[in-house]
């Protein structure tokens, strides 16, 4: 099944930049997943198992830096085309 996520992601310190550039990265390091960024949020299109399992290791790893919030939208359609 295909799905397309919506991730916001927001650390709550003054040197916020360098982690959500980290984050974005790591997305576009991940294979079979195609990523959108703009000014709001990441977009992440691809099939479920491959987008969560992607999704979860870059939050995980983010979630090093104490105080980081994401909000995620997740929707069971391919909204990338």
């Amino acid at each position: 099944m295909k799905i397309s996520v919506e991730i916001s992601y927001y650390p709550l310190n003054e040197g916020y930049i360098p982690p959500i550039k980290q984050f974005i990265a790591d997305l576009n390091a991940c294979e079979g997943l195609e990523v959108r960024t703009n000014t709001m949020a990441t977009q992440v299109f691809g099939e479920f198992d491959q987008v969560m399992n992607s999704v979860q290791a870059c939050i995980k790893k983010s979630f090093a830096l104490p105080h980081s919030v994401f909000v995620m939208k997740v929707i069971n359609a391919d909204l990338s085309v």
